[in-house]
């Protein structure tokens, strides 16, 4: 399955990606984790050099971000059976020009229009892909704010980049930029008053008929291989991905 997780910090991106993982391996019989490190510090980054990471200049990290993103669109990764990604290009559509000092209307490399561009090639890479935006309230993001906040790095900042005042504005954003996507396969969850099971759930109903044939076939073999004791349950293959 080709899938693109995005929306605000706190709406649960990770979480329901790790159960979308383990639903595909237990309805395909494998799959593989999340590519999720587009937020800036990247996790390769963060715990050893991330203060002096996001010291660097905004033109450094434009550039960094765009190999980021330009990296996971190499075709090897398509030709796996899931490529999966947490925030990617429409994330950051929205961070860049709020936190990372660089992408907004009439700058070099504008992300928005980057983001454009870089739907056009996926949809000649992998048509079949799903943007999924997950979102919630912003009373419920200030919420989990406050009851979950991220936890500390070494250098003692907060593992996470959105700022109260801006809850609103992220979350529309957020929203412009899904619904300016070029992508056919939209999927679109409010998890306000979900449970992390409830979300998986939508998901799952409203997945049903954007799964490619590749998918639906792998689904019928598991399926079949289940009933003649020849598979077990999936498993995911959590896979270490580096950035460079």
């Amino acid at each position: 399955m080709n899938l693109i997780i995005t929306g605000c910090e706190y709406v649960g991106k990770t979480t329901l990606a790790e159960r979308v993982s383990q639903w595909i391996a237990d309805t395909m019989g494998t799959s593989r984790s999340f590519h999720d490190h587009f937020t800036l510090p990247s996790p390769e980054v963060r715990d050893r050099d991330g203060e002096l990471f996001m010291q660097m200049s905004p033109d450094f990290k434009e550039r960094f971000q765009r190999y980021m993103i330009e990296y996971h669109l190499l075709p090897a990764f398509f030709t796996d059976p899931d490529h999966m990604l947490t925030g990617f290009h429409i994330e950051e559509a929205v961070f860049a020009p709020l936190y990372y000092g660089y992408g907004g209307e009439g700058q070099y490399a504008a992300r928005s229009s980057f983001a454009r561009s870089i739907e056009k090639r996926i949809l000649e890479i992998a048509p079949d892909t799903i943007l999924v935006l997950l979102k919630a309230s912003p009373e419920a993001i200030r919420q989990r704010m406050k009851e979950n906040p991220r936890p500390r790095d070494q250098a003692g900042r907060r593992d996470g980049i959105l700022q109260d005042k801006d809850v609103e504005h992220v979350l529309q954003a957020f929203q412009n930029e899904f619904d300016a996507t070029l992508l056919r396969k939209r999927i679109q969850i409010d998890n306000t008053d979900l449970t992390p099971e409830e979300t998986l759930q939508e998901f799952v109903e409203n997945a049903q008929k954007h799964i490619s044939q590749r998918d639906r076939l792998r689904i019928l073999t598991h399926q079949a291989l289940l009933e003649t004791g020849e598979a077990k349950s999936g498993e995911v293959a959590h896979i270490k991905t580096r950035n460079y």
